[in-house]
């Protein structure tokens, strides 16, 4: 079986003396090609080059979330096909939610005794085709993704998360969960008069949302090791889910984060907060340019998102 293995050499995790090991494990079983990532969006050109010329039978990601990402958009850059190579990832970044959402270990060098017990497995490699969320809108390409998207607060955060790792601050959860307490306080209006309205066929349409949240599968991602369940119920053989909030008052937040960390199921609740399950499409509005995210990668504001949940858009190893 031909293999590329697409190597973010600053995945946060993976150190280059395990990267070597796993390399050197993985070039046991498969024909394998490997490269390191050299520029944001260099994983996306190697995958799609893949795709086109199936070179490859198998694309595996070593690396973070946003690694994952950029292989998944260039597998699908020209749309799901029966014919494309399927998805791997070692996992390699500080919080890895796609891959444990697939049930693979966290540590690297377990995930790649499951795929390569998975590859060898009798006729056909174990694998699975899952959906995916398709984000576009305002004449900007299409971007998919594989377990969230965001649009207003929580890209807020990111994309301070993302400022902050530019001036030298490592990715960990504390800064997560410290620019999530910035961006709290210092959004007030917005967290009292949402900008943002929900609307899809067959719905009556939701103004005013403060928090919008898009999943494609759960949990919506780990505080630590602790998971973070903004919609239980998405799923990777469902469409998309949506979690949103009407007012973000400290009271209001404070009673919906232990919601967030329950692990019964019963998802947020109450009088400020919107749930969907399995919406095939919907568009979030804002009156005014607010931040967008998808997978953890923050892509500047936009005014207007259509999503899209695609069934069976990609095979994975698992």
């Amino acid at each position: 079986m031909r293999a590329l293995l697409v190597v973010n050499p600053k995945a946060t995790t993976t150190s280059g003396r395990t990267r070597d090991v796993l390399t050197h494990a993985l070039s046991h079983d498969l024909k394998l090609d490997v490269v390191a990532t050299g520029y944001r969006g260099h994983a996306r050109d190697l995958a799609r080059e893949a795709a086109r010329e199936r070179t490859h039978d198998v694309v595996v990601a070593l690396g973070g979330d946003g690694t994952v990402n950029e292989v998944v958009n260039g597998l699908l850059h020209d749309g799901p096909d029966e014919h494309l190579p399927a998805l791997a990832v070692v996992p390699g970044g500080s919080t890895n939610v796609f891959a444990r959402a697939l049930g693979l270990p966290n540590d690297p060098v377990e995930a790649t005794g499951v795929l390569l017990d998975a590859l060898a497995r009798p006729g056909a490699p174990r694998q699975r085709a899952i959906s995916l969320g398709r984000s576009g809108g305002e004449g900007l390409p299409d971007r998919w993704f594989t377990f969230t998207a965001g649009f207003g607060f929580d890209a807020g955060v990111v994309g301070r998360v993302e400022q902050a790792r530019r001036g030298g601050r490592r990715s960990t959860h504390a800064l997560y969960v410290g620019q999530a307490w910035r961006q709290f306080f210092e959004e007030g209006r917005h967290r009292r008069h949402g900008p943002i309205t929900f609307s899809s066929d067959g719905v009556e349409p939701i103004p005013g949302l403060a928090v919008s949240i898009v999943s494609n599968t759960s949990p919506w991602t780990y505080l630590g090791n602790r998971p973070v369940y903004a919609s239980p119920e998405a799923g990777f053989d469902t469409s998309l889910d949506l979690f949103g909030m009407t007012r973000m008052s400290l009271v209001q937040t404070l009673r919906t984060i232990p919601q967030l960390l329950d692990s019964t199921g019963a998802g947020p609740h109450g009088k400020h907060v919107v749930a969907y399950h399995d919406l095939p499409e919907f568009t979030l509005h804002s009156q005014e340019p607010l931040p967008f995210q998808v997978d953890g990668d923050h892509l500047g504001e936009r005014n207007t998102i259509s999503f899209t949940g695609v069934s069976r858009a990609l095979r994975v190893i698992v």
